[in-house]
């Protein structure tokens, strides 16, 4: 049951209402990772579901992308994110985005001061890319914990809309 507000279990967005300005600020920001990004689907997506497993958010591991078969992401890349490190079918550049993902929801520091890592990622990564990936896993890891820590939409699942 959500800890704020009487919200039915699969409301995902009545809460906002509490706090209308930051709601709408936020839904911008999330409108931008899912519309704006430079990353490729497959490696935004598997960054997502990496963060999504670390949060057990289960809204979050519930999210499929309604463009995801036509830009390669089959329910295989989501079956396997617990397995980024080990599971043949992710690219090298996916293998880093899930790592980096990874790192950030649970070791930042550590990941911010390891020189090999950063060598390697940017054999995979522009500086552009990075920063795309960076701010995605801000809002995944921050809006993840919101919803469990709140108990917000737990038996949800959601479809993102295709875009246009």
């Amino acid at each position: 049951m959500s800890r704020i507000g009487t919200f039915a279990d699969d409301d995902l967005a009545g809460w906002i209402s509490k706090s209308p300005e930051l709601g709408g600020a936020i839904g911008a920001f999330s409108d931008a990772v899912y519309n704006r990004s430079r990353l490729p689907m497959r490696t935004r997506e598997l960054a997502r579901m990496v963060i999504a497993h670390s949060n057990e958010c289960e809204v979050c591991v519930n999210t499929r992308d309604g463009d995801g078969i036509a830009n390669g992401v089959d329910e295989d890349l989501y079956t396997h994110a617990d397995q980024w490190r080990t599971w043949p079918g992710y690219s090298d550049q996916e293998r880093l985005a899930a790592e980096f993902a990874y790192r950030f929801a649970t070791e930042h520091t550590v990941l911010r001061d390891d020189e090999d890592f950063w060598a390697r990622c940017s054999e995979h990564f522009s500086e552009e890319l990075l920063a795309d990936l960076a701010l995605s896993c801000a809002l995944w890891v921050g809006m993840g914990r919101v919803l469990r820590t709140l108990d917000i939409a737990q038996s949800c699942t959601l479809t993102l809309p295709s875009r246009v």
